[in-house]
């Protein structure tokens, strides 16, 4: 009978042991002492302790409540990553409080959360995924690259052009990248921030102010990224 190459490895693995046994003099039978494969997941924070590091209510302004449909974290099991095919990125999703998925590479644990006016609608919105390895640093990457492909799209809402900018942005973090939207149609533009700690990025999402929600974006951003190394 032909063995595939696959069959062939499984059934090596498996008569290894009677080898092994074979070859011991005594007799024992003692186990081996070779070390288990270490966890992909080993030292990355839960979805349980990145909230911990998210910003509490006492943060954000007066009037601000949080949107119960949009708070949730992966709770203390991680979740498989993935990376999207190469490819023109999902413009429309930097309109999205969960904006950072336009990079194409998600995490294995994440906690976020959305805080509202209640007088003005205005939003302010905080999230932290971790990653394995060196995935972290990819998701940086991957928002110049969106920043290049996606210099505009159409709101969904009002069906006009979201003009998009982005620039890298020192002093937050590892490393981090902003984009301010901006439309005509808007009373205020949209600050979003991604900041890199080790293996977490911090994204944040700000439309408060009048200047785009930049200072809110960047103050917030400046809190949790300081939790996180807390954490760490």
């Amino acid at each position: 009978m032909h063995l595939t190459s696959r069959t062939a490895r499984a059934l090596a693995v498996a008569a290894l042991p009677l080898a092994l046994a074979a070859c011991d003099p005594a007799g024992s039978g003692a186990p081996s002492s070779a070390p288990s494969p270490k966890s992909p997941n080993a030292g990355l924070l839960t979805g349980a302790q990145l909230k911990k590091a998210l910003a509490p209510a006492s943060f954000f302004p007066s009037g601000f409540a949080v949107d119960p449909s949009g708070e949730r974290d992966s709770g203390d099991t991680y979740v498989p990553p993935s990376t999207a095919p190469a490819g023109k990125p999902d413009c429309t999703r930097l309109g999205g409080t969960g904006w950072i998925d336009v990079s194409g590479v998600t995490g294995v644990s994440f906690a976020q959360n959305d805080y509202v006016s209640q007088d003005t609608s205005e939003d302010i919105a905080q999230e932290i995924d971790a990653y394995r390895g060196t995935a972290a640093a990819d998701v940086l990457e991957a928002l110049e690259r969106v920043a290049t492909a996606c210099t505009g799209f159409t709101d969904s809402q009002t069906h006009t052009k979201v003009k998009v900018a982005g620039r890298p942005t020192p002093g937050l973090g590892d490393a981090a990248y902003t984009f301010t939207l901006t439309d005509p149609a808007w009373v205020n533009g949209t600050t979003l921030v991604a900041a890199r700690v080790g293996t977490n990025v911090v994204s944040v999402m700000s439309t408060d102010g009048h200047d785009n929600g930049a200072a809110t974006a960047r103050r917030l951003t400046e809190r949790i990224v300081g939790a996180l190394r807390k954490a760490n």
